[in-house]
């Protein structure tokens, strides 16, 4: 069987013999029927638009029942984390606590604190370049994409000036979090896919289902390996395509993927094409074309590492990823000609 994904930068088909099932939107998904020596169990596939795009879940079952309930259940939880964690939705608490900005201190769940803890480290280990305060420069630069217009320096440097997360201030004993710069405003859209793909795939091991695989709009989580198979077989694409893949695939099992690039998202000014992931440091968009695949034990790790080394130099990207047992691959497009860069290890996965 084999596995491509394509969401942001990513594309996914998996074959089987007797079913094709294709859905066309950032990906392409195929599910097929089992080996005759697993004829009691057959692979499911699911989707649904979730978070902006689709979310897709692949599960092996005997009960086609329990599978249908089980995939109820997970889009039913992506549903409650979304209500936690979207800055899109203003009804949630991200949204909340995000109005509060220059107010005081706010109280939040247990998921939130979690999420924004976990967010402090990754700032930190990446020093500076993964920065979840990013929210004032992202949604500055969302509306000069839609609007096709680069932004003046003066907005960008206004912006930046509430960006940091050293603003935030805690307290870890009364759960409250103070966004102390009017204006601020948090954005967890580098960090919440790859965590919530990891939740599902933890849910449905909770309910026996232990080969499974959840694709949050290009943040891929999976548990065991599909029937007669070694694993998933990933084809990675190459930077500046949708629809060109590496020669050599990855084959993965039990672990989360995430590749970052600007494939769809950018904005080009003076001949220069600007990133949708913006470097918290500088206001601007990213400017280098190159594709970043990191592999990690957690969807969490590996979605902010694949935005925290497309803005790193290659050098601190690779010592980032080794320092939480990951492995990455970046493809950089220079002078029309295809660079690789990638950890000793990242080798050992590829088919």
């Amino acid at each position: 069987m084999e596995v491509f994904f394509c969401c942001l930068n990513l594309l996914l088909t998996v074959y089987n013999t007797d079913i094709l099932y294709k859905t066309i939107a950032f990906f392409f998904f195929a599910a097929l029927s089992i080996p005759s020596s697993y004829a009691q169990e057959k692979k499911y596939y699911f989707s649904e638009a979730k978070m902006g795009s689709p979310f897709s879940i692949i599960l092996v079952s005997g009960d086609s029942l329990k599978a249908a309930v089980l995939a109820h259940e997970a889009y039913a939880l992506i549903d409650s984390f979304n209500t936690l964690f979207s800055d899109y939705d203003t009804s949630s608490e991200l949204s909340r606590l995000n109005a509060a900005a220059g107010k005081g201190k706010v109280s939040i769940s247990p998921s939130l604190w979690n999420m924004i803890s976990y967010s402090k480290m990754a700032y930190e280990k990446s020093e500076g370049a993964f920065d979840i305060t990013i929210g004032p420069l992202s949604h500055l630069w969302r509306v000069a994409r839609k609007e096709k217009r680069f932004p003046d320096s003066l907005s960008v440097n206004v912006k930046r000036k509430m960006v940091g997360f050293y603003h935030i201030r805690t307290d870890s004993t009364n759960r409250e979090i103070t966004l102390p710069v009017t204006g601020m405003k948090l954005d967890l859209g580098g960090i919440a896919k790859g965590y919530i793909a990891q939740q599902v795939i933890e849910f449905l091991k909770s309910r026996g289902i232990t080969r499974a695989l959840a694709d949050a709009g290009g943040d891929i989580v999976m548990s065991g390996a599909p029937p007669g198979t070694k694993g998933w077989l990933i084809g990675v694409n190459m930077p500046e395509t949708t629809d060109k893949l590496l020669p050599k695939k990855l084959l993965l099992k039990n672990m989360a993927v995430a590749t970052s690039g600007d494939a769809y998202q950018y904005l080009e000014h003076n001949g220069i094409r600007y990133s949708h992931i913006v470097d918290p440091r500088t206001g601007y968009g990213i400017s280098s074309q190159r594709n970043v695949t990191v592999i990690a034990n957690s969807g969490t790790d590996a979605d902010w590492l694949a935005t925290a080394c497309s803005i790193l130099p290659i050098a601190s990207a690779k010592k980032l990823v080794l320092a939480l047992q990951a492995e990455v691959l970046i493809t950089e497009l220079v002078n029309g000609k295809i660079i690789y860069h990638s950890t000793k290890g990242f080798s050992r996965y590829l088919e």
